[in-house]
């Protein structure tokens, strides 16, 4: 079992900055992709930028220029920097796990955390 825990969220003004850190633990011998989505009250859940193991990047077109992800393999920890939020940006953010499993060639189980809420408000 994998477990995925997230921190950092919290209230911040528009225009300010937050950094999401979400920590991987539990049967792991390697992690695929990583990732950020997000869901705000009344909207599905979207993807904001995902990772793979090899440090290639893919963002949503809104966050582009804003938000930066990254990674630590060696601590299995993917990381979220959000520059100049907006109202918008609003939202529980949930990190996700691609991995592996050690047993059964060509099984990899997404993995969810819990979710840390982000407001973006005066």
């Amino acid at each position: 079992q994998v477990h995925l825990v997230e921190s950092g969220g919290g209230l911040v003004q528009p225009g300010g900055s937050l950094r999401l850190s979400c920590a991987a633990s539990g049967s792991i011998f390697r992690i695929n992709d990583m990732g950020w989505y997000r869901q705000a009250p009344g909207k599905q859940r979207e993807l904001v930028a995902a990772i793979t193991n090899g440090g290639l990047t893919n963002y949503a077109d809104s966050m582009k220029g804003r938000f930066t992800i990254s990674r630590d393999n060696a601590k299995n920890t993917v990381y979220l920097q959000m520059n100049s939020l907006k109202a918008e940006d609003t939202a529980v953010y949930y990190c996700n796990a691609d991995v592996p499993s050690a047993r059964i060639m060509g099984l990899i189980t997404r993995y969810w955390g819990q979710g840390t809420q982000v407001t973006v408000s005066s």
